[in-house]
């Protein structure tokens, strides 16, 4: 798997939700579109498996949080980045979302929650803002970020 194949697949999702405001309709679009137990979602989930093996994703590590941004901003993402972390009973660091965030939940724990949320999506509106925390074992964490714009929190 390489970073190019990894986009392509990526790119699945970004084009069926380009223009699309990033809300709780986008959540239930996903949803029905990339169920979990869909082969995108699968294949997706199985390429951020690799590239963590291949050590060319989540390349970096700080405070227990393996992270990395994968992919730039980029107009053949509808304008979105894409960052993975892997994480363990932690939170992370607070950060606000200017633009939004779309998260593809992916539990390497089968009781792991993002945020009390299971395997699945979670959406954050623009301007919210939280400490991304995994609870009830490890997960994978796909992040689409519009314009690729977080702004972390100082002191939080």
């Amino acid at each position: 798997m390489s970073k190019t194949q990894f986009q392509a697949l990526v790119s699945t999702i970004t084009s069926s939700i380009a223009g699309r405001a990033v809300d709780d309709d986008l959540k239930a679009f996903l949803a029905a579109q990339f169920p979990p137990e869909g082969e995108t979602f699968k294949a997706i989930e199985a390429a951020c498996h690799q590239g963590v093996a291949e050590g060319w994703m989540c390349d970096k590590e700080h405070g227990g949080i393996r992270y990395g941004r994968v992919i730039e901003a980029t107009p053949d993402l509808a304008g979105y980045s894409v960052d993975v972390v892997l994480m363990k009973d932690l939170a992370g660091p607070h950060h606000r979302h200017p633009e939004g965030e779309i998260d593809m939940v992916m539990p390497i724990t089968p009781t792991a929650r993002f945020d009390g949320s299971p395997k699945g999506w979670v959406v954050y509106g623009p301007d919210s803002a939280h400490r991304p925390t995994v609870s009830e074992g490890e997960s994978l964490v796909l992040y689409l970020l519009p314009g690729g714009k977080i702004d972390f929190t100082r002191n939080k």
